[in-house]
């Protein structure tokens, strides 16, 4: 049975009025360990996250309610996207690799090395519309064993990456992180949005992106005030959702906070699905949450 609690949407600036959901979030499983990179699969209807500890990927199905196991020995995966051809793309803390699962089941590496070194512990991913893949590579998975394999950085840092589609090429694209973290482009894919979780005060940076995918800017966009950011989202009126301790806060394009999504576990990462883009699903502490909301997640450049 899916258990529900109050839903509670803060507001802290007047730009945030309208923005509402359910009555009730609706708590789609818990139990996990630590939950992670959620995804959703528009064509089967379900939704995909990780599940770090437990070495496993979970599936929830939106025309049954019913959870399983999407994959055992997940490599620690993280974070989760769907790429245009509507294939998962996983960040393996574990392996310390990016892979992408295609349609028929089997996995495409993507990246390991950097420059002959080993990558860290890649964390979370997004892919342009170019096919493109951008990711942060903090140090999480190999800090030890808890979520990953405890191991010494080649690296010696901790960077943000850009997989060319064409030439699989992985180039430093971020280099003056703490611990980069999340990660998400602007609705038209011209600026980049992307979370230092450890620098303090936890924040999100914004960067313009190039034509030749080279980014530039990077100014502080927004300041966590409780706790740290994790995961972000931009909805299509290109506010930015980000992940905290107290819930979900959202931010006006211009940086402003203007209200918060309350939550009882700590969040780590959210996405929009549905056929309308507006069911905000939820990973944070041991569950997943949903809401059907009045706003729709961003729509992205065609491939």
């Amino acid at each position: 049975m899916v258990d529900t609690i109050p839903t509670t949407f803060q507001l802290v600036d007047k730009r945030f009025h309208g923005v509402d959901g359910d009555f009730v979030i609706e708590r789609l499983h818990s139990g996990a360990r630590k939950s992670e990179g959620p995804a959703y699969f528009a064509a089967g209807r379900y939704l995909v996250w990780s599940d770090i500890p437990n070495d496993r990927l979970l599936r929830w199905d939106e025309t049954t309610g019913e959870v399983g196991v999407f994959r055992h020995h997940s490599g620690y995966a993280n974070g989760n996207t769907i790429d245009r051809q509507g294939r998962l793309v996983s960040c393996e803390q574990g392996n310390r690799r990016v892979t992408r699962t295609e349609h028929d089941g089997t996995v495409t590496v993507l990246a390991t090395h950097h420059d002959g070194k080993r990558l860290n512990s890649p964390n979370d991913v997004a892919v342009r519309a170019d096919g493109s893949v951008w990711f942060t590579d903090p140090a999480y998975g190999i800090d030890g064993d808890y979520e990953g394999n405890k191991a010494e950085s080649e690296i010696g840092a901790c960077h943000v990456y850009r997989i060319d589609q064409q030439t699989g090429d992985v180039r430093v694209v971020a280099d003056d992180f703490c611990r980069p973290n999340g990660l998400a482009f602007s609705v038209d894919e011209r600026q980049l949005y992307i979370v230092d979780t450890r620098q303090e005060p936890s924040h999100i940076r914004r960067f313009d992106v190039t034509g030749d995918g080279t980014l530039t800017g990077g100014g502080i966009f927004a300041e966590c005030d409780h706790g740290r950011f994790d995961g972000i989202r931009l909805d299509d009126a290109g506010r930015v959702w980000a992940a905290a301790w107290d819930g979900v806060h959202c931010f006006d394009p211009d940086g402003t906070l203007i209200g918060k999504l309350l939550l009882p576990e700590p969040v780590a990462n959210l996405t929009f699905g549905g056929p309308k883009r507006n069911h905000l699903f939820i990973t944070a502490g041991t569950s997943v949450y949903a809401l059907r909301v009045t706003f729709n997640g961003a729509v992205y450049p065609a491939a």
